[in-house]
């Protein structure tokens, strides 16, 4: 990666432990970034005030999707991070839906990463492509280093995740304006030379679904093919934790009320980011130590969090993100190959719900019921907040 500081001119940097671009410190140019976003942040607000209480308002009358198990759960994997392991991991999983990220900074490398992709020649991949401060602002740049990606993956990969984290300055990315314009290039690449590919799109991080209005609600002449959301919930703790008075479940509910709502995308909502960071693993972990939890405690919420995304039957996939990294990872590799105690907790939960057909959910004094049909007779799984999750099964021959 060494790549990025030699593109991006401080105070923009990678931070490789926790592998995101590291916080900016400089006040002054935080306060000159703001002050010329403010015409996209008072679009930003506008369209909020007018959407988010139409899309608050119909959720009891959005119906459920049908999402089957088979297509739910994908995995994160990094071309830096143990390449030559991550394939029998993955066997072990269960998990055939795989995100890989590509750093626009890192073009250099596009031979390795094509090598790496094509490796997983039984998967399904889709390509996340991250942004930097020079990608934002030369569409020129992008469009050159776009068309070199989808040509060198053409008949490998259709699927592409664009832009990631755009409500973070530290990603480059100063308004949703910029990231509209951003993603406008790979549009007119995909109708004028690649209408094959399937772009998603929007991509906010947290519950901060205002910025999430304005990249649903616009003028620009673009569409997505699925809105992606990093939505994560670590800061609150357990997935059933409220915020603002929205469990998971709730946000959920919302952000595809947005997108119901939107002329711009198709109604497709994918998790393309999440986990929980983990104690005593500074400085890999994404967050500060207040934030972090045990591994009994990870392995729980990752599981939680998936059966919680399912019984809504609205999230078409979820990505956990990822499958080896020091600090919020199913594995630990400081020395080997360590699995912690989630991926068999993952690995338990595909074993039960990768064939499984959602019949109902219920929540009843404090105990929540996600009822399945699989092969193997119908699946009842139970759980209380902060509690393993029990999978039962019911003979219906």
């Amino acid at each position: 990666m060494n790549g990025y500081n030699n593109i991006m001119k401080k105070p923009f940097a990678w931070d490789y432990y926790s592998d995101q671009p590291a916080i900016i410190r400089d006040k002054k140019l935080k306060r000159q970034m703001r002050r010329e976003a403010l015409g996209s942040l008072f679009k930003t607000f506008l369209v909020a005030l007018v959407t988010l209480p139409v899309a608050f308002f119909i959720i009891r009358f959005l119906p459920r999707k049908k999402i089957n198990g088979s297509e739910f759960f994908g995995m994160g994997v990094n071309l830096d991070k143990e390449p030559n392991t991550s394939g029998y991991l993955l066997e072990e999983l269960g998990v055939n839906k795989l995100l890989i990220r590509i750093p626009l900074w890192e073009m250099e490398q596009l031979p390795q990463y094509v090598r790496f992709i094509r490796s997983f020649h039984d998967k399904t991949i889709t390509i996340a492509l991250l942004q930097d401060r020079e990608h934002i602002t030369s569409a020129s740049l992008t469009r050159d280093h776009l068309i070199q990606i989808f040509d060198a993956l053409e008949g490998v990969c259709d699927t592409y995740v664009i832009g990631s984290t755009i409500n973070r300055a530290k990603w480059g990315c100063m308004s949703v304006t910029e990231y509209l314009d951003f993603f406008a290039v790979a549009y007119t690449l995909k109708r004028t030379r690649y209408p094959h590919l399937t772009l998603i799109g929007s991509q906010v991080i947290d519950f901060e679904f205002h910025f999430t209005a304005h990249t649903l609600f616009h003028c620009h002449a673009i569409r997505y093919d699925a809105v992606g959301s990093l939505l994560y919930v670590d800061r609150r703790g357990a997935p059933e934790n409220t915020q603002m008075g929205f469990d998971l479940m709730g946000k959920i509910n919302l952000l595809y009320a947005l997108i119901t709502l939107s002329p711009k995308t198709a109604n497709k909502l994918i998790i393309t980011e999440t986990n929980w960071p983990l104690q005593k693993t500074a400085p890999y972990a994404p967050t500060s130590e207040s934030e972090c939890v045990s591994e009994a405690s990870y392995a729980d919420y990752m599981v939680r969090y998936h059966l919680l995304a399912f019984a809504s039957q609205k999230v078409a996939c979820v990505y956990w993100h990822q499958l080896i990294a020091i600090g919020y990872g199913l594995v630990d590799n400081r020395e080997g190959i360590r699995k912690r105690s989630a991926f068999e907790a993952y690995r338990t939960m595909v074993m039960h719900l990768h064939d499984a057909t959602f019949e109902g959910y219920r929540l009843a004094h404090g105990e929540h019921c996600l009822t399945c049909v699989t092969p193997r007779g119908e699946l009842t799984i139970t759980w209380r907040d902060e509690s393993s999750p029990i999978y039962t099964y019911k003979d219906l021959s």
